[in-house]
């Protein structure tokens, strides 16, 4: 899909994979489009909505924490966060094992 697409290319994205059977859907990279898992999650409820919390992601936080520049745990967490306030029932991330230790 084209990210500077209108969210109603991703609705019907939706509607198609949902139409071929999709058992979930699932929205990636989830921090750029935690509005369109918020449409997604609220125009097709009890749908399981995934979110891949990828691994650029992933690293740009990283790499800004080995820099000292900000608290890996607090960053992780409020953006895990974000993602689940926008509506994922999944999150998918590199911070799973990490989250589990600081949760």
């Amino acid at each position: 899909m084209d990210p500077a697409s209108a969210a109603g290319q991703a609705l019907r994205e939706v509607e198609l994979d949902l139409a071929e059977g999709a058992d979930l859907i699932m929205v990636k990279p989830a921090l750029p489009y935690l509005d369109i898992i918020r449409l997604v999650h609220d125009r097709f409820p009890g749908v399981p909505l995934a979110a891949y919390n990828v691994s650029g992601e992933y690293s740009m936080v990283k790499a800004a924490a080995k820099l000292g520049w900000l608290d890996e745990k607090a960053v992780a967490l409020e953006s895990l966060t974000a993602i689940r306030r926008a509506g994922a029932s999944i999150i998918l991330t590199y911070w799973a094992k990490q989250a589990v230790e600081w949760l």
